[in-house]
């Protein structure tokens, strides 16, 4: 791939780890020869069986387009267990840079962008397909340690079943706009250039045609972070805030309240749809990741917080959908 490089000694290549989630690891490369500095790139590597998870077919078809609008990186090289991109001369936000009004309001502007993208292909839907997906694959799990194993069996699938099935129910009558989605909008695939005042949305591996409600539900459930600390949860006037910017980013204060109110009803009883997907994805990943995290303590978290919330959001929405009717 680059082959003006394949003479350079290896003293000509500096790596470094500049982030490393959960799932992947992002490096960056800076080649230089004498005194000049030839270029920044960065290697995307992915973290061990994150195919079992991710559908790289689906996102290596949407990169190119996503790039073209003008998105993230551009793409050098794919190579089997991850890419090579162009360098982002920004640093990625923490969980409290979210909440910085200023922020909040560049992150809505590029995710209205975001959802304008357009990708070829099939337009459904795939939350619930890879909800199910994730469900199949989490209650069929072994564990080689003992104690895990019985953690993994306090689990109710039946229970998990059901919640699944009687959300998708409600979910379904909000009637959400189908829009190309990120569907992982954590602080860690948020990129921010102060100097140059530009933001970047990056890392793709989720993406898909989904729902609007959650794709904005699922950002304001990892204002939390990966500790899920659910009391940084935005507000209704911080989500308003954001819903502002979003639907009307030239006149964020002439949005009228009723499209302020139908999209608070679906961010919130989207943002239970997201604890199930990433609960089950924690189970997941707690059998086939090799990277220390305690996958199976997220399972419980986040599953714990849509218990939590669920009897208040789900009313809300069922009160919301009875005035539509009534109107």
């Amino acid at each position: 791939m680059f082959k003006a490089w394949s003479k350079f000694d290896d003293s000509c290549f500096k790596v470094e780890q500049i982030s490393g989630g959960i799932t992947n690891m992002l490096l960056k490369v800076t080649v230089k020869k004498g005194d000049s500095i030839n270029e920044i790139i960065t290697i995307r590597l992915y973290g061990p069986n994150t195919e079992y998870i991710i559908d790289r077919h689906r996102e290596l078809q949407a990169i190119k387009y996503i790039t073209a609008a003008g998105f993230g990186a551009k793409w050098l090289g794919i190579f089997g267990n991850g890419v090579v991109q162009s360098f982002i001369n920004a640093h990625t936000l923490t969980p409290s840079d979210m909440r910085d009004p200023k922020l909040v309001a560049k992150i809505a502007k590029q995710l209205r962008r975001f959802h304008h993208v357009e990708i070829p292909g099939s337009k459904e839907p795939q939350l619930w397909n890879d909800i199910w997906k994730f469900y199949e694959k989490a209650s069929v799990l072994k564990f080689d340690d003992g104690e895990k194993q019985k953690t993994y069996e306090t689990v109710s699938f039946k229970e998990l079943h059901e919640e699944i099935h009687d959300l998708q129910v409600l979910c379904d009558r909000l009637k959400s706009p189908v829009l190309f989605s990120h569907n992982d909008l954590l602080s860690g695939n948020i990129m921010i250039n102060h100097e140059e005042d530009a933001l970047y949305l990056i890392d793709y591996e989720y993406a898909s045609y989904n729902y609007r409600g959650f794709d904005i539900g699922n950002h304001f459930a990892e204002y939390a972070g990966f500790e899920c600390d659910y009391s940084l949860y935005p507000n209704m006037n911080e989500q308003y805030h954001f819903f502002r910017h979003y639907l009307q980013p030239d006149k964020p204060h002439e949005v009228p309240e009723n499209d302020l109110k139908t999209l608070y009803v679906e961010a919130n009883i989207y943002a239970l749809a997201s604890h199930l997907f990433w609960s089950l994805w924690g189970l997941i990943q707690a059998k086939m990741s090799p990277i220390d995290f305690d996958y199976l303590d997220y399972f419980f978290l986040r599953y714990k917080e849509y218990k939590r919330k669920k009897e208040k959001h789900v009313s809300m929405a069922l009160s919301y959908l009875s005035e539509c009717r009534n109107e």
